[in-house]
């Protein structure tokens, strides 16, 4: 079983890796739909111009950096997406006289609306029919046209300013593929095909001039190449560790495969453990039941008189705190202030004093005598409660 195992290990990490076909466009991925072969090219191709690769918004580009007098700007998109400050910079850039190079499948309406125009965005679905491509200039134009046979040739821009709009390349329906768009004294330069500038394309013999065919458009200036849209903010040397584990797929499903174990073990394991906590019984009040067992231990030893004299005494605690009288000397004074305080007459205070007096006079008392004076006790403690 380890044998198969490390076996099985052994063939995924030396098998070839399948070729990435995802459209990438970036200029450091030598993918089939990467750039990085006209990235490297494009030196050549402007005359050892300065090629600048662009990690930032369009609007931080054109307001915070220094630019040269006359540039370039060049986007290689699938799509194009700027919003309202990265469109208003964008127009002043090149109405003050830079060109700006633009080649995606989807573009920004609220800009192709300036300049006169509307993206027609086909889905891609007959391949094996692409429609040819090619230059309206006899210089570029080919027998036969190009044909790119990842892209049916269906997308085109549909005109509604020609005055200021001057059409490059159309395909095989004579619709525009590629146009020039003069805006104050700089242009646009709008492409439908990016595929077209990617590695596949580019370094091949039947196509490879299409790119190189489009790019000659541009003036021979300093170009700012568009890295931000495609691979975000920051660059080689700014990358921090997650960002470069985000692009390793390796790395990205360790990472992410962490964090789901992590998320696991706070569900399931990350409870704190410990012994199951005893039910405490809250200790039961015990006092009437002893005073009721020591009342009947005095009562079956006969001791009748003592358990009167008990009676007597709790009495007068309870007539000092709830009638507030000093029961040092019963007189009728006392007995007096009692029947009012109470509300008994003065008869019922008259007989329980009597029997109290009785019992407290008795150094033997029978148990009928202890018997009428609880009585008497019961009923007057539950007369004045």
């Amino acid at each position: 079983m380890a044998l198969t195992l490390v076996g099985y290990g052994l063939f995924e990490y030396y098998r070839p890796r399948p070729l990435d076909w995802n459209a990438t466009y970036q200029n450091k991925d030598s993918v089939p739909f990467g750039a990085k072969a006209l990235f490297e090219l494009l030196p050549d191709i402007f005359q050892q111009q300065e090629i600048s690769s662009v990690r930032q918004p369009i609007y931080n580009h054109l307001t915070e950096e220094k630019l040269a007098k006359r540039s370039s700007y060049v986007f290689i998109n699938q799509d194009f997406e700027i919003d309202r400050n990265d469109r208003r910079e964008l127009l002043a850039y090149v109405k003050r006289g830079n060109t700006v190079f633009v080649s995606a499948y989807d573009f920004p309406d609220t800009l192709l609306s300036i300049l006169g125009l509307k993206a027609m965005l086909k889905n891609i679905s007959l391949r094996d029919t692409a429609l040819a491509m090619n230059f309206v200039n006899p210089v570029f134009k080919k027998a036969g046209g190009y044909v790119f046979s990842h892209d049916d040739g269906r997308n085109y821009f549909l005109v509604k300013k020609p005055e200021k709009i001057t059409v490059l390349a159309r395909n095989a329906r004579r619709e525009p593929i590629f146009l020039k768009v003069n805006y104050g004294t700089g242009a646009f330069y709008l492409h439908s095909l990016p595929l077209a500038f990617t590695n596949y394309y580019v370094l091949g013999k039947i196509n490879g001039d299409f790119a190189f065919s489009s790019l000659s458009y541009l003036p021979a200036q300093p170009i700012y190449w568009d890295e931000y849209q495609k691979q975000g903010r920051f660059g080689e040397d700014e990358q921090s560790l997650l960002r470069y584990i985000i692009t390793q797929p390796a790395l990205q499903w360790a990472y992410y495969l962490t964090l789901f174990g992590l998320v696991l073990f706070a569900i399931f394991a990350g409870k704190r453990t410990q012994r199951v906590i005893p039910i405490m019984v809250a200790p039961a009040n015990t006092s009437l039941e002893f005073v009721q067992t020591i009342g009947q231990m005095y009562f079956r030893q006969g001791n009748h008189a003592h358990i009167a004299q008990q009676k007597i005494k709790h009495l007068m605690a309870h007539l000092a705190s709830r009638f507030y009288l000093r029961t040092n000397e019963i007189n009728d004074e006392f007995l007096e202030t009692l029947t009012q305080k109470s509300g008994l007459s003065r008869a019922e205070i008259n007989t329980l004093f009597a029997e109290i007096n009785q019992a407290e006079k008795s150094v033997r008392l029978s148990e009928y005598s202890l018997l009428r004076l609880n009585k008497l006790i019961d009923n007057f403690y539950a007369a004045t409660r």
